[in-house]
């Protein structure tokens, strides 16, 4: 007989909620799109030569950078109305937003095309929730949890305690002791 395995999907948003804003996480992300923005601020660490280990001895500028990296890569894994809320930067001009975009160079080249200037207008929070928010994120989609809810192809229940098993053990398998 072939055997047969129900897998589960998660169908609802995950929800961060941060002070009095949620942030609805995708249900779901694909392998390779976890990995390819995770990757991306790997890669922005070492570029900008940040040891996430010794903050201290890293250069304000750089730390600024490695914090905008985090924060696109959450954006990433949000659905696009809170990644709107979250990452957002503005083109200004004359006092009045031209566009909005999902990443800063995406503005500074709108900024650019119209002469005017970048705004950082996106969610502010604390460092510490930042990293906590990056944990949560690999715990989700990294493979640490797993969707709630039974599948029909379920490992068996253990059986009750003082059930003897079948298999013989070692012990019992090697000649016993003289004398005992």
């Amino acid at each position: 007989m072939s055997q047969s395995r129900t897998f589960t999907l998660n169908t609802e948003p995950h929800v961060a909620t941060v002070g009095e804003t949620q942030l609805l996480f995708q249900p779901e992300v694909m392998g390779d799109e976890f990995l390819d923005a995770y990757e991306a601020l790997q890669e922005s660490q070492k570029r900008l030569g940040v040891d996430v280990n010794n903050l201290a001895a890293a250069d304000p500028e750089a730390l600024r950078a490695v914090v905008r990296a985090l924060r696109l890569f959450l954006a990433r894994l949000m659905l696009p109305e809170s990644a709107e809320t979250f990452a957002r930067w503005e083109v200004r001009k004359d006092g009045e937003t031209v566009s909005a975009h999902g990443t800063p160079e995406k503005a500074e080249e709108a900024a650019a095309k119209v002469e005017g200037t970048v705004k950082d207008v996106g969610m502010r929070l604390p460092d510490r929730v930042l990293v906590e928010l990056l944990e949560w994120a690999v715990e989700l989609y990294g493979g640490g949890q797993r969707p709630t809810g039974l599948s029909n192809a379920s490992a068996p229940a253990s059986p009750p305690p003082g059930t003897r098993g079948r298999a013989v053990s070692p012990s019992k398998a090697s000649t016993r002791a003289r004398g005992r």
